[in-house]
């Protein structure tokens, strides 16, 4: 073929081959929707742990004449311990368990105004709720699981967090926040979109800790102190592989208590 031929040729070839690659791009774009629009349908219609309504909301844990400590849970469905049967499993009973046998031996009285499938948006309420009656000491807010997962602008959802913190300050309340969790852990979603709701996971998390920060309140990155955890060991997960089981809240609970020390530090020094 001589050179006038192969100029000829080669726009062509180029063009088909253009062509070709778009329509593999194309093809790719729709195939990978479509797979993540069914794996979507099978995470929403899985069958999920359901609150116990059995588990206690208020209890009172430690010895008595220990200093007294009033602990509010306010979140999602890990603030009332779903995944698991038994108060001393939930994160709050596991909480108040090591904060009633640690060194400063406190007597936690416990609460939680959590709402199963709560985002950020309900914090407002539950932070009224939360204020209701004797104030509490400390506040511990887990939130933002369900505002990745619906894939909510990870602004928004930090915005409502820090107003729900800055209003607990403002009633000197200390507040701790445990941020999104490692959603990339979870077995109930099935890859690549569990890949998609951890990428959203670590994006509302990174906007919870700049807006907790701002409004006054303790951070703990749960996504970075526990992910490994939860990623390496399926015990930590209940038996619709989302929720924690009492092994996954133990965990947790460990990694939230030196901030919940600390708060609760701070209340004896007022």
């Amino acid at each position: 073929m001589n050179e006038r031929s192969a100029r000829s040729v080669t726009p062509g070839l180029a063009g088909r081959l253009g062509r070709a690659a778009a329509i593999s791009l194309f093809a790719g774009t729709v195939g990978g929707a479509a797979v993540l629009a069914g794996e979507a349908f099978i995470a929403r219609h899985r069958r999920y742990a359901e609150p116990e309504l059995g588990l206690a909301l208020r209890a009172t844990i430690g010895r008595a004449g220990a200093a007294p400590l009033r602990l509010v849970l306010l979140g999602d469905s890990s603030a009332l311990g779903v995944g698991v049967d038994r108060l001393e499993d939930t994160i709050g009973g596991q909480l108040a368990n090591l904060l009633a046998e640690g060194p400063t031996g406190r007597r936690v009285h416990l609460s939680s105004v959590g709402v199963s499938g709560s985002r950020s948006t309900d914090l407002a309420t539950q932070v009224a709720r939360a204020l209701l009656g004797e104030r509490p000491d400390v506040a511990l807010i887990l939130i933002g699981a369900n505002d990745a997962t619906g894939l909510r602008r990870p602004s928004d959802a930090a915005a409502y967090l820090g107003a729900a913190v800055h209003r607990l300050r403002e009633a000197r309340v200390e507040v701790v926040v445990g941020t999104c969790p490692d959603l990339g852990a979870v077995r109930a979603i099935a890859p690549p979109l569990r890949q998609v709701v951890g990428w959203s996971g670590r994006r509302v998390a990174r906007a919870q800790t700049t807006a907790v920060l701002e409004a006054g309140g303790s951070v703990v990155d749960l996504a970075t102190e526990t992910g490994p955890v939860f990623r390496a060991d399926a015990g930590t997960l209940c038996q619709d592989g989302f929720h924690p089981s009492a092994d996954g809240y133990r965990v947790w609970a460990h990694a939230l208590l030196p901030a919940v020390v600390a708060a609760a530090a701070a209340t004896t020094r007022r």
